[in-house]
């Protein structure tokens, strides 16, 4: 099954949804259950040292968790973060982020997903989250 969504169009609904803000991350990849993004960091975005702070890294993986239900159910905006768990691995240093998320499950109401976040280029995992989501009803 292919994604419902491409990247260019994740990547424009981004753009047009946050006003701009999310000119520094994009979309690379979206696949049905499974979605990647990258961000180019900023100085605004790391910590003394150069680590990728955790606040940034919790905000890829909430927007890849997003993502990556697009795949499957279309841009629905009103999907929402309920609850988001991550665990620090190691540090994250380099002047770019991946993040992945692969759904474990998509129901009626919830969504959850897995997340992985590196530095660009290493096969390290700097940090892990379980990301779930809520899925508006129709009413």
């Amino acid at each position: 099954m292919t994604s419902r969504v491409s990247a260019d169009e994740a990547n424009a609904f981004l753009r047009e949804a946050f006003d701009g803000a999310q000119s520094r991350s994009e979309v690379i990849l979206m696949e049905d259950g499974h979605a990647m993004m990258r961000l180019k960091a900023g100085s605004e975005h790391l910590r003394p040292g150069g680590y990728v702070s955790g606040p940034t890294q919790m905000t890829m993986a909430d927007s890849v968790t997003y993502m990556a239900i697009f795949t499957r159910l279309g841009i629905t905006p009103m999907t929402v973060t309920s609850n988001l768990n991550m665990n620090f691995l190691r540090p994250c240093i380099g002047e770019s982020v991946i993040a992945e998320a692969k759904l474990l499950k998509l129901g009626r109401t919830l969504a959850v997903a897995e997340v992985e976040i590196r530095a660009e280029g290493s096969d390290k995992v700097a940090s892990h989250a379980i990301v779930t989501y809520s899925i508006p009803q129709e009413t």
